[in-house]
């Protein structure tokens, strides 16, 4: 028997799936500012890629184990977005959240963690997808976000397909 698996090749333009890790406390969410691609400089949720044979919930408390070094038990299921571009940006993600206390967390490979207050969130350089994200959750409603970019990496629309509401475009 293989103690490793075949992974075929992933053809430019296929959907990558991922998770997103909510984790707040309070008014405050745990946010990384990445060091690294995709959205480098930008303040975002902890979250990545799921493992072969891995849950999109197993995914989202590894994550968040390996990026902070915070263990969560239960994280909720949140909602869906779905982002599409004319380029390599093209995911599918899971988004879970944990209300958790406040920690203070250990150094990430990823970048800089900050617990940001609800406040300050548009004042960060954060992904606009994101915000509507943090919107849903501060109002407690389940979401699946579809967005598609253009060329430039813009986003053209943003709908919430559970109610039909444009978002942006």
């Amino acid at each position: 028997m293989l103690d490793t698996y075949y992974q075929p090749p992933v053809t430019e333009g296929f959907k990558k799936v991922a998770t997103i890790c909510i984790l707040r406390s309070g008014d405050y969410f745990l946010l990384i500012k990445r060091i690294k691609e995709p959205n480098k400089n930008f303040y975002t949720p902890l979250g990545g890629k799921l493992d072969p044979f891995e849950t999109p919930l197993n995914a989202a408390i590894r994550e968040t184990w390996e990026e902070s070094g915070i263990k969560v038990q239960h994280m909720e299921f949140k909602g869906i977005l779905t982002e599409t571009s004319p380029k390599k940006y093209n995911w599918i993600s899971y988004v879970y959240l944990a209300d958790i206390d406040r920690h203070i967390t250990k150094k990430s490979e990823e970048g800089l963690l900050e617990w940001i207050h609800v406040d300050s969130l548009l004042e960060i350089p954060t992904s606009q997808t994101d915000w509507f994200i943090y919107k849903y959750i501060k109002e407690n409603k389940k979401f699946i976000l579809n967005a598609e970019y253009n060329n430039n990496m813009e986003i053209q629309w943003l709908i919430n397909e559970l109610t039909e509401e444009k978002l942006i475009g």
